[in-house]
């Protein structure tokens, strides 16, 4: 018991705001920096140098929006559940903090995957939408992450909020994992993975080295924009205690 409780105790010191906050304010300016660099150089290779697919022509080159915001759409969200897995076991507050701050550009990048995967669909399944088991899946993820972020907002106790708005997000893992497995284990439109085919990439490294550049872009700026505010929730928190202890 003593050994289980000094790792928990060991945890809780390096998630305190007290090692978080400088930790964060040091890091996240250069995931942004870098993540605007990579962006650049993704889009200018994709956009500008990789050549037209044979069979979709141009409009594969959505892909350099698409595929990251649909990675990072479910990547997102498992680390959501987890995090809020981890604040229901060990009650550490820092994390239900992250967790809001991914919550925003988790839900952005599920819409970004969506609205970019209706345009590619257009010209090459000959619409907009269709109930294929990975877009409708996709579309449910987003509901859990509007639900988070709605329930977050309208519950006016912070500890209630916190506790709820972890279990939503913990009984939304199995919606963030469908969409992963979907195209493995159901009959769908919807392509298998570009990146992590059995077989190496599906795609010429032409193509494949933007996609990877935007998808490390994405990435960076996500870690960027979470540690910011993240820690911008815990000023925001400081200061309510302080107005409140007047």
């Amino acid at each position: 018991m003593a050994v289980t409780t000094k790792k928990v105790s060991w945890y809780k010191k390096y998630a305190s705001y007290k090692y978080y906050v400088p930790l964060a304010n040091a890091i996240a300016p250069y995931c942004l920096w870098l993540s605007l660099i990579l962006g650049i150089v993704g889009l200018t290779l994709g956009l500008g140098f990789a050549p037209a697919d044979y069979q979709q022509g141009n409009s594969f080159r959505i892909i350099y929006i698409h595929v990251p915001a649909a990675m990072l759409s479910t990547a997102l969200y498992i680390t959501m559940a987890v995090m809020s897995l981890c604040f229901l076991i060990w009650r550490v507050k820092l994390l239900t903090l992250v967790v809001r701050s991914i919550a925003v550009v988790g839900a952005t990048c599920t819409l970004i995957a969506l609205v970019t995967g209706a345009i590619w669909g257009a010209p090459t399944w000959g619409t907009w939408w269709v109930w294929d088991i990975r877009l409708t899946s996709e579309l449910l993820l987003l509901f859990f992450y509007i639900g988070y972020i709605a329930f977050d907002h309208a519950i006016e106790d912070r500890q209630t909020a916190d506790i709820f708005t972890s279990i939503l997000a913990v009984i939304g893992i199995a919606v963030a994992i469908l969409v992963k497995v979907s195209v493995f284990f159901f009959n769908s439109l919807h392509q298998k993975s570009t990146v992590f085919a059995s077989g190496g990439p599906s795609i010429q490294m032409e193509m494949f080295l933007p996609l990877i550049l935007m998808i490390l872009a994405y990435g960076l700026f996500t870690s960027g924009y979470v540690l910011k505010k993240s820690v911008n929730l815990i000023y925001k928190e400081k200061l309510m205690k302080h107005y409140l202890n007047q």
